[in-house]
């Protein structure tokens, strides 16, 4: 399949279906306070992009807070874990607890604990703890996938603990590192997304309250394009990191 194929056929696709979504609400009638048909939705995005802009650029602010916070906090405890395996075994019930406990379960418990007058730590906090799963188990798989070869190699030169992390290992981790961090950049968003909802205060002012906020005065056409405008900033999101990745890839291979 060609590159233009891959790009080309998604978006006709997508046309389709919207094609086929504007007909439907237009011949059965259906009111736009139920289902507004995708032009209005478009219209909706465009008289409210300067709001929408700012929202997207307060959510965006939290989940990339979240994201460098929690990237320190995982990648230090993959290091911890990787080099005891008795810290490892400690360890692991308590990332496996954060995996599988669903977000929206933490979420009004982490809004209690932070305040009314404190979403924003709600916000963080949540984001933090959605996203440490992926990125902490990325980076241990990736310090513990060391070629043995290159292991006893070190051996016979007397390597120190620090010189087998700088030059062997944190080097090894950096594919399997960088797919981690990719899903929790992604995690990030979604955390914050939720504590945003759960937490019910408007002075955080992000896009899942313009969500709300819409959807509470049965404006559905701007509630959708608040969640338009969050597919965007996921996707602008993904195709940026996924970019980074690439260039720290190339330079890991080397030329």
């Amino acid at each position: 399949m060609s590159r233009w194929t891959a790009i080309v056929a998604p978006i006709l696709f997508l046309g389709v279906l919207l094609g086929i979504w504007e007909a439907l609400c237009r011949l059965l009638g259906v009111p736009n306070y139920f289902l507004p048909t995708p032009s209005e939705i478009a219209v909706a995005l465009w008289q409210n992009a300067g709001l929408l802009f700012v929202s997207a650029s307060r959510t965006l602010q939290s989940a990339l807070i979240a994201f460098a916070i929690v990237t320190v906090l995982a990648n230090l405890a993959a290091v911890g874990a990787a080099y005891s395996r008795v810290a490892e075994a400690s360890f692991r019930p308590i990332a496996i607890a954060l995996q599988v406990t669903p977000t929206f379960a933490l979420a009004p418990l982490f809004a209690v604990w932070a305040g009314v007058d404190h979403p924003e730590r709600a916000i963080l906090a949540l984001a933090v703890v959605v996203a440490f799963f992926p990125i902490y188990s990325g980076s241990l798989a990736g310090l513990n996938s060391v070629d043995p070869e290159l292991e006893r190699l070190f051996d016979l030169y007397g390597a120190s603990a620090w010189q087998r992390m700088i030059r062997l290992r944190a080097p090894s981790a950096i594919p399997q590192a960088l797919e981690g961090e990719k899903v929790g950049l992604g995690l990030s968003l979604i955390g914050a997304v939720v504590a945003e909802l759960v937490s019910g205060s408007g002075s955080t002012e992000g896009l899942a309250w313009r969500i709300v906020e819409a959807g509470h005065r049965l404006d559905i056409a701007k509630s959708l394009a608040a969640v338009v405008a969050l597919v965007i900033l996921g996707a602008a999101l993904y195709l940026v990191f996924q970019a980074l990745e690439r260039a720290a890839l190339n330079w890991w291979r080397g030329p």
